[in-house]
């Protein structure tokens, strides 16, 4: 994995619908778009990419799904992580990713 291009970004976590369900944070649109556009030829089966994430000095191997209906890629935040760096639903989580 060539993981050289990093986007920085903003953004709450929220919890999907389901019972227990899981955790993520939405890209900007814009930022999906463009990472749509130009690195799609490294999405795997069902739109995913392989990644990297940080958030302050917690760093993790992950992926990001693009959503078709929000037109985003969507990065999952494990309960691991939400622990370590003590995250919650209502205040927005400075992150970034490497592609």
């Amino acid at each position: 994995m060539n993981q050289n291009i990093r986007y920085e970004f903003s953004v709450k976590m929220w919890q999907h619908d389901s019972p227990g369900g899981w955790f993520f944070v939405s890209l900007p649109l814009e930022m999906s778009k463009e990472i749509r556009t130009n690195l799609a030829f490294q999405e795997e089966g069902w739109g995913r990419m392989k990644t990297r994430a940080k958030i302050g000095d917690i760093e993790w191997e992950s992926a990001i799904w693009y959503d078709s209906k929000s037109k985003t890629y969507l990065l999952p935040i494990k309960s691991k992580i939400r622990k370590l760096v003590k995250l919650n639903t209502t205040e927005n989580i400075n992150l970034t990713i490497y592609l």
